[in-house]
């Protein structure tokens, strides 16, 4: 027997894009991604930023883009230190 996934109750939205960044609406939060802190979004197009899903209420996913971010990382940014290399 297959079990489906239960349906996804979080809302998410991208409410606006700025050259520093973008930001993302859950259920009540609003949240600031900036570019210099999350690099992978710097070139990608309006479409690719606001195509976003919310898996199990707490992980957030762009599947144009094959980014992936829990929602704690957005919550707790001292906790989780990102650090990007781009060694080309």
């Amino acid at each position: 027997m297959v079990k489906k996934h239960g349906k996804t109750i979080s809302e998410v939205e991208v409410t606006n894009i700025s050259q520093h960044g973008f930001w993302v609406l859950i259920d009540d939060s609003e949240y600031f991604l900036s570019f210099e802190k999350y690099p992978w979004f710097k070139d990608a197009r309006i479409s690719e930023i606001t195509e976003l899903e919310v898996i199990h209420n707490h992980h957030l996913h762009w599947p144009s883009l094959d980014i992936d971010l829990s929602l704690e990382i957005l919550q707790q940014p001292d906790k989780y230190p990102l650090v990007f290399n781009d060694k080309k």
